[in-house]
């Protein structure tokens, strides 16, 4: 059986989907503290609460969670646009090292929305070829490092910190742990391929922001 493709995702949606439920029921609970206070109605505070729930549901059941990226994304002013521009650097990031690896890349999307079309509940993604093999290679593990850091490493190089690339560092530690090397080499060999992909982006930054440009244009 063919194994299926790999999905390099970037995605902050669980830390944003945990504020979004925060915010909710702060709001909730300050309007049912000051509402009497101010006089508004028990059934105004009531509707307010349960729009907020009904709110939260619905982007649950409906949108997986991202609603509030995809308003996010659609914001005016360039607001929108600056947010896809970061989602397009994290997979231009994974984009140029799997070419420089040769790894091929099946597709890349940027944002929520292209993203939910092809049934993905993320922001970004690139998918990839699977490996040959489940254990691999030290060199394959090591072209494959570079390639599920590269998006966190673009975003530092181009922004100074980056926000996705959790699903990435787990699919590493789980590459690394199926490879039968013990803990210090896994180690070692992840943050050597950190500094090689920090030293390559930075030396073809605006290549980088040539792709992501792309990809955004794309998007």
């Amino acid at each position: 059986m063919t194994p299926p493709p790999l999905h390099l995702a970037s995605s902050d949606q669980g830390s944003t989907a945990a504020l979004r439920a925060g915010v909710a029921v702060a709001g909730v609970s300050v309007i049912s503290v000051a509402g009497p206070v101010l006089g508004l109605s028990p059934w105004l505070i009531a509707g307010a609460a349960g729009g907020a729930l009904t709110a939260l549901t619905v982007d649950a059941a409906r949108f997986g969670g991202l609603g509030g990226h995809l308003l996010a994304e659609s914001l005016p002013f360039g607001l929108g646009r600056s947010r896809l521009r970061r989602i397009a650097v994290h997979e231009a990031g994974h984009l140029l090292l799997a070419a420089e690896n040769q790894l091929p890349v099946k597709q890349v999307l940027v944002g929520s929305r292209a993203c939910l079309r092809h049934g993905l509940r993320v922001n970004g993604s690139t998918e990839l070829e699977p490996p040959a093999q489940v254990k691999m290679p030290l060199e394959d593990l090591r072209r494959w490092s570079r390639v599920l850091l590269a998006g966190m490493v673009a975003e530092v190089v181009e922004y100074g910190g980056s926000r996705g690339g959790a699903d990435d560092r787990a699919l590493l530690g789980r590459l690394w742990g199926l490879s039968g090397h013990d803990v210090m080499t896994a180690q070692n060999e992840q943050r050597r391929a950190r500094r090689e992909v920090q030293q390559w982006l930075e030396q073809h930054r605006e290549q980088l922001q040539a792709s992501a440009e792309q990809l955004l244009q794309e998007a």
